[in-house]
């Protein structure tokens, strides 16, 4: 039996940046708040990281940095997804050899692929590699969605060992976990199915939520292990207008400006996103302080 990366809220953390590159000070405030608020592991360098805005070298140092800064203290997880293979092994490669616990690879990207395709680009990185895998799921960014079969023989692989899964469908994570079993875990991809997909088995979360509550969001999980249903599903149910306000522009536009509002030095966002919308933004901040995020 495969092992379990981590169970519980991940976070998705943010790239706080100057206007010279990362602001490397701020993103080790920011991970060890995270810690210290129970966040069960780091994801860096995702979507929610701005990694597609990131040159090779701030992606290969925020990877690094990460690693060094948590000490093996939760598990740190590395984006190094690619819509090119080869890339993708090399950036993998890299993170393995600076010391991070597992990859998140999203699927490939615009050029796109057949289900084929990510069996072939799912295996070689896998196989160029020791740590384990987490496949992404997302296919509104991507335009590719993994395939229930796809899942099945890519759980086969002893390093593939599970997926966020930010479809939206709980029909088609039903059937993921029907078929796969205890060979794939699945994570959440999106915080409005926290409880939902631990219902149906999830191990947890990659959570954007988690940068401005992490620990809700770990006990929200926590609570859900422990066997209190009720009291998971209520302060999930509690966080839908600050979990809505978060994806009411594009991520990571507002979670970045919620950082910002709570006096993080979380920095300007990469173009081509841009500032929030002033009704969307009164929206986050409204959201903000039901939570007692935001205090003016």
């Amino acid at each position: 039996m495969k092992g379990t990366i981590f169970k519980g809220a991940g976070v998705a953390i943010i790239t706080p940046f100057t206007e010279a590159g990362i602001h490397f000070e701020e993103l080790g405030r920011i991970i060890e708040d995270q810690i210290a608020n129970g966040t069960d592991a780091i994801v860096i360098t995702g979507t929610t990281g701005e990694s597609a805005a990131m040159s090779d070298e701030e992606h290969r140092a925020a990877i690094k940095y990460a690693v060094e800064k948590v000490g093996k203290r939760v598990p740190v997880i590395a984006g190094t997804g690619s819509n090119e293979t080869s890339y993708a092994i090399e950036l993998s490669r890299y993170a393995e050899s600076v010391g991070a616990d597992a990859l998140l690879v999203v699927t490939p990207y615009y050029n796109k692929c057949t289900q084929n395709g990510l069996i072939r680009h799912y295996t070689m990185i896998a196989d160029s590699v020791e740590i384990p895998l987490i496949l992404y799921d997302v296919p509104s960014r991507t335009g590719v969605s993994i395939k229930v079969p796809t899942y099945v023989e890519l759980a086969k692989h002893p390093r593939i060992t599970a997926v966020k899964e930010a479809n939206g469908d709980l029909s088609s994570i039903l059937r993921l976990r029907h078929a796969c079993g205890e060979n794939l875990d699945v994570y959440s991809g999106n915080d409005d199915q926290i409880v939902p997909i631990l219902s149906l088995g999830g191990k947890g979360v990659i959570s954007v939520l988690s940068n401005v509550a992490p620990k809700d969001t770990h006990v929200i999980c926590q609570l859900y292990f422990e066997g209190k249903i009720e009291a998971a599903s209520k302060l999930q149910i509690d966080y839908a207008d600050l979990i809505d306000a978060l994806f009411c522009e594009v991520n990571p536009i507002p979670v970045k400006t919620a950082m910002n509002l709570m006096g993080y030095a979380a920095g300007p966002l990469r173009m081509p996103l841009t500032e929030m919308e002033p009704a969307h933004l009164e929206q986050l901040k409204s959201a903000m302080r039901n939570h007692g995020l935001l205090k003016q």
